[in-house]
């Protein structure tokens, strides 16, 4: 027999984000929001102009194919929002976040009522530089994002509580935040063989990080874990097939013009990892953030909404 929901517990369903449709009289079941959205270009162009299109166009597309951004983002929120600023590289060379993804985030959060958004990264190379050459500096503030350099003070020990990593320095902000999103970029990495989303956390985290190579994948599951992303979005417009993660050539670099958004870390580094001809479960990172049920490494088990973009 079907149960027929009372006003109260419509209103706790619909509170928590799920859709609820209508199937005749009196009857209501509810449909949970999709996990993972994959937007592609169908025509893709190489004048900078349709590519900022593109980048716009698929980053609006796969966030409304989730339910929109009001989904994730109340009014008033504070929105943290990490990409990838590591390096000191132009947009063309993909080692870090396309800008006009970055900048399509903070437009949409806005509109959904955030009341502060902030972007920023703890990068490898000179921040000042990365911030200008990387595009999201000014990408972002212009469409009112405080984009600042990471206070090195800001970095305190954390209590993370993970099973390989008790403790690290990690940027208060990002642990204090209402909101996070993860937008990193798909690349090589001659480390890790990747980056992706649940390695891209490694730019909250103070140094020396170099240490944290020597057991990544479950250090950096621990870290996943303690600071869950509420929206993760990986940026595959471009990515660096080699020489990562700093690359340069751009003969490294192919246009694969996706956008991967979704709720499922572990599903979205499953399938980016494919995107680079390897197997979902290669990375040690998705492997170790699958064990600790931040997600499924079988991500066409969640029915991935597929759209193709023009």
């Amino acid at each position: 027999m079907l149960h027929r929901l009372t006003r109260r517990e419509f209103m706790e369903r619909s509170a928590k984000g799920a859709a609820v449709v209508g199937l005749g009289p009196g009857v209501l079941l509810q449909k949970q929001p999709p996990k993972i959205a994959i937007a592609s270009w169908e025509d893709p162009q190489e004048d900078p102009d349709a590519i900022k299109h593109e980048a716009q166009r698929l980053t609006e597309e796969a966030v409304k194919a989730l339910g929109g951004m009001s989904r994730f983002i109340s009014g008033g929120d504070v929105v943290f929002i990490k990409p990838n600023i590591g390096w000191d590289r132009l947009p063309a060379q993909a080692a870090n976040t396309n800008p006009d993804v970055v900048a399509t985030l903070v437009r949409l959060c806005f509109e959904a009522g955030a009341g502060n958004v902030r972007v920023s990264d703890h990068p490898c190379n000179d921040q000042r530089r990365t911030f200008v050459r990387s595009g999201i500096k000014k990408a972002a503030e212009e469409e009112g994002a405080e984009v600042f350099f990471m206070d090195r003070r800001k970095f305190r020990d954390a209590r993370i509580g993970g099973e390989n990593l008790m403790s690290w320095p990690t940027y208060t902000d990002y642990i204090e935040c209402d909101k996070r999103i993860n937008v990193p970029i798909a690349k090589h990495h001659s480390l890790t063989s990747l980056t992706l989303t649940i390695k891209n956390l490694m730019g909250i985290l103070g140094d020396p990080r170099n240490r944290l190579h020597q057991n990544l994948g479950p250090a950096m599951a621990d870290v996943a874990k303690f600071v869950p992303s509420d929206l993760v979005v990986l940026d595959a417009i471009r990515i660096l097939k080699a020489n990562g993660p700093t690359g340069g050539n751009l003969q490294d670099v192919e246009r694969r013009d996706i956008l991967v958004a979704g709720t499922d870390t572990v599903a979205i580094d499953a399938y980016g990892t494919t995107l680079f001809g390897m197997a979902p479960d290669s990375l040690s990172t998705t492997r170790e953030a699958a064990k600790l049920g931040l997600g499924t490494i079988n991500f066409e088990s969640l029915d991935p909404v597929r759209l193709n973009v023009s």
